[in-house]
C-alpha cells in the first residue's frame, strides 16, 4: 500500500533532479559563495567594482537554486510557482525601494 502511494506521488509530481544534477548545482553553489568572498577578504577590489561581483554572483546563485534545487525548469502546466515567485519578488523589491526612499527622504538636516 505504502508503494502504490509513493508511486502515485511521483506520478504526480515528475521527476526530481537526479545526482549529477544536483552535484553541479551544489559545486556551482560553492563556487558562486567563495567569488565575493575571495575578493572581499584578499583585496582584489574594492568600492564599486567588488559590489558589482558580489550583486552579480548573488543572482548567479538565485538562479542555480532555483534551477537546480526548485525545479523550476520542470514545472508542467501552469506556472504556479514561477507567478508565485514573480509575485514575491516584486514585494521583496517594493519593500526594499520604499524603505531606501524613506530613509533618504526623511534625513535631518
Amino acid at each position: 500500500m505504502a508503494t502504490q502511494g509513493r508511486h502515485a506521488h511521483e506520478a504526480n509530481e515528475g521527476g526530481h533532479g537526479s545526482l549529477p544534477e544536483y552535484a553541479i548545482g551544489f559545486a556551482l553553489s560553492i563556487i558562486l559563495t567563495l567569488i565575493p568572498l575571495l575578493v572581499v577578504l584578499n583585496g582584489w577590489m574594492t568600492g564599486m567594482p567588488a559590489l558589482l561581483v558580489i550583486l552579480i554572483t548573488a543572482v548567479l546563485q538565485f538562479a542555480v537554486q532555483l534551477l537546480f534545487f526548485m525545479h523550476l525548469r520542470e514545472e508542467k502546466g501552469p506556472r504556479y510557482n514561477l507567478m508565485a515567485l514573480i509575485l514575491g519578488i516584486v514585494v521583496v523589491v517594493t519593500v526594499v525601494a520604499g524603505s531606501i526612499w524613506i530613509m533618504v527622504h526623511n534625513k535631518m538636516y
